[in-house]
Protein backbone atom coordinates (compact mmCIF):
# COMPACT_ATOMS: atom_id res chain seq x y z
CA UNK A 1 0.00 0.00 0.00
CA UNK A 2 2.79 2.43 0.85
CA UNK A 3 4.30 1.87 -2.57
CA UNK A 4 1.07 2.78 -4.31
CA UNK A 5 1.04 6.09 -2.45
CA UNK A 6 4.51 7.14 -3.60
CA UNK A 7 4.60 9.58 -6.46
CA UNK A 8 0.88 10.37 -6.27
CA UNK A 9 0.75 14.15 -6.30
CA UNK A 10 -1.69 15.22 -3.57
CA UNK A 11 -3.41 18.55 -3.09
CA UNK A 12 -5.04 19.27 0.28
CA UNK A 13 -7.84 21.83 0.03
CA UNK A 14 -8.70 23.75 3.22
CA UNK A 15 -11.22 26.37 4.23
CA UNK A 16 -10.89 27.84 7.75
CA UNK A 17 -14.15 29.81 7.99
CA UNK A 18 -17.36 30.16 5.98
CA UNK A 19 -15.70 33.04 4.12
CA UNK A 20 -14.49 31.97 0.68
CA UNK A 21 -11.47 34.22 1.25
CA UNK A 22 -10.07 31.62 3.68
CA UNK A 23 -9.80 28.92 1.04
CA UNK A 24 -6.27 27.67 0.56
CA UNK A 25 -4.38 24.61 -0.60
CA UNK A 26 -1.17 22.73 0.08
CA UNK A 27 0.40 20.42 -2.48
CA UNK A 28 2.72 17.47 -1.95
CA UNK A 29 4.53 14.88 -4.02
CA UNK A 30 2.84 11.94 -2.24
CA UNK A 31 -0.02 11.03 0.07
CA UNK A 32 2.47 10.37 2.89
CA UNK A 33 4.01 13.83 2.53
CA UNK A 34 0.51 15.32 2.58
CA UNK A 35 -0.25 13.53 5.86
CA UNK A 36 3.06 14.83 7.28
CA UNK A 37 2.00 18.31 6.14
CA UNK A 38 -1.35 18.11 7.92
CA UNK A 39 0.35 16.87 11.11
CA UNK A 40 2.88 19.71 10.80
CA UNK A 41 0.05 22.23 10.44
CA UNK A 42 -1.52 20.89 13.64
CA UNK A 43 1.82 20.87 15.47
CA UNK A 44 2.45 24.52 14.51
CA UNK A 45 -1.00 25.37 15.87
CA UNK A 46 -0.18 23.57 19.14
CA UNK A 47 3.11 25.48 19.44
CA UNK A 48 1.24 28.74 18.81
CA UNK A 49 -1.21 27.94 21.62
CA UNK A 50 1.49 26.56 23.99
CA UNK A 51 4.69 28.49 23.18
CA UNK A 52 6.45 27.45 26.42
CA UNK A 53 6.12 23.70 25.85
CA UNK A 54 9.26 22.08 24.50
CA UNK A 55 7.74 18.69 23.74
CA UNK A 56 4.33 18.39 22.18
CA UNK A 57 2.23 15.26 22.33
CA UNK A 58 -1.21 14.50 20.97
CA UNK A 59 -3.31 11.53 20.04
CA UNK A 60 -5.30 10.76 16.91
CA UNK A 61 -8.50 12.16 18.45
CA UNK A 62 -6.81 15.54 18.90
CA UNK A 63 -5.69 15.50 15.27
CA UNK A 64 -9.21 14.51 14.12
CA UNK A 65 -10.71 17.38 16.15
CA UNK A 66 -8.25 19.76 14.48
CA UNK A 67 -9.32 18.47 11.06
CA UNK A 68 -12.99 18.84 12.01
CA UNK A 69 -12.31 22.49 12.88
CA UNK A 70 -12.05 23.34 9.19
CA UNK A 71 -15.24 24.38 7.41
CA UNK A 72 -14.03 22.27 4.50
CA UNK A 73 -11.17 19.83 4.03
CA UNK A 74 -10.66 17.56 1.06
CA UNK A 75 -7.94 16.07 -1.08
CA UNK A 76 -7.22 15.67 -4.76
CA UNK A 77 -4.90 12.75 -5.51
CA UNK A 78 -3.36 12.17 -8.92
CA UNK A 79 -4.22 8.80 -10.41
CA UNK A 80 -1.62 7.94 -13.06
CA UNK A 81 -3.75 5.29 -14.78
CA UNK A 82 -6.52 7.83 -15.41
CA UNK A 83 -4.27 10.84 -15.93
CA UNK A 84 -6.60 12.75 -13.59
CA UNK A 85 -7.04 13.89 -9.99
CA UNK A 86 -9.54 11.98 -7.88
CA UNK A 87 -11.38 13.78 -5.04
CA UNK A 88 -11.43 12.46 -1.46
CA UNK A 89 -13.28 13.74 1.59
CA UNK A 90 -12.28 14.54 5.16
CA UNK A 91 -13.01 10.96 6.34
CA UNK A 92 -10.56 9.60 3.77
CA UNK A 93 -7.92 12.09 4.95
CA UNK A 94 -8.49 11.02 8.58
CA UNK A 95 -8.11 7.36 7.64
CA UNK A 96 -4.91 8.04 5.67
CA UNK A 97 -3.51 10.14 8.55
CA UNK A 98 -4.22 7.32 11.01
CA UNK A 99 -2.58 4.71 8.77
CA UNK A 100 0.40 7.00 8.15
CA UNK A 101 0.96 7.77 11.85
CA UNK A 102 0.56 4.10 12.77
CA UNK A 103 3.21 3.18 10.19
CA UNK A 104 5.56 5.85 11.59
CA UNK A 105 4.96 4.66 15.17
CA UNK A 106 5.94 1.16 14.09
CA UNK A 107 9.22 2.44 12.68
CA UNK A 108 8.20 2.37 9.01
CA UNK A 109 8.28 5.21 6.52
Amino acid sequence: MAGSQNGRHTIILLQNTPSRATRTFMDYDSIGQAMDGICGLYERKLKEINPSLRNLSYDITDLYNFMDGFVDMSALVYEHSMNAYLPYDRQWIKQKAFTHLKRLANGGR
